[in-house]
């Protein structure tokens, strides 16, 4: 039996004693969060993936919607109240968080960034968001994602 993955995200969650589960996926049956999510039998609204953005302040930004949902910059500009964001270029998604296209999590970023999280959430008892590494998922109630990181709740997709 394969030992536990511990992410830096998973380490997170245990110390600072979230109620959290993490579930594993196969990236080689696909990555894109509805794969994912079909992956994990979890409903596909109740999987959100993280995504970085930047301001025309040039501050960065995270948003966290539900994995077949688009980001509407116009809401995405609102909820941080910014004249305009663009999606961060993939090339300085590393840098800028520590975490890799597909394993973007928006807990234990190197930085702590205003975090926005998809009112949808508050639909569910739990969520599931990147554990920090492709294959890893953390499931986590919303209001337990949004005290840990900071985030607060905002319309962010059509």
């Amino acid at each position: 039996m394969a030992e536990r993955i511990k992410t830096n995200v998973i380490r997170i969650l245990e110390k600072e004693a979230i109620p959290h589960q993490v579930h594993e996926y196969d990236p080689e049956k696909g990555i894109d969060g509805l794969s994912v999510a079909a992956q994990l039998g979890q409903d596909p609204q109740a999987v959100f993936k993280t995504l970085v953005t930047q301001g025309k302040s040039r501050a960065f930004y995270v948003f966290v919607i539900p994995v077949g949902a688009t980001l509407n910059l116009k809401l995405a500009a609102n909820a941080c109240k910014e004249k305009s964001v663009e999606m961060l270029p993939q090339r300085l998604l590393l840098p800028t968080t520590g975490y890799i296209h597909g394993g973007c999590s928006p807990i234990g970023m190197k930085k702590a960034f205003p975090t926005f999280l998809d009112e949808t959430a508050q639909l569910f008892h739990t969520i599931c968001v990147s554990a920090g590494k492709i294959g890893v998922q953390a499931e986590l109630s919303p209001d337990a994602l949004c005290r840990l990181t900071g985030a607060a709740y905002a319309a962010l997709t059509d």
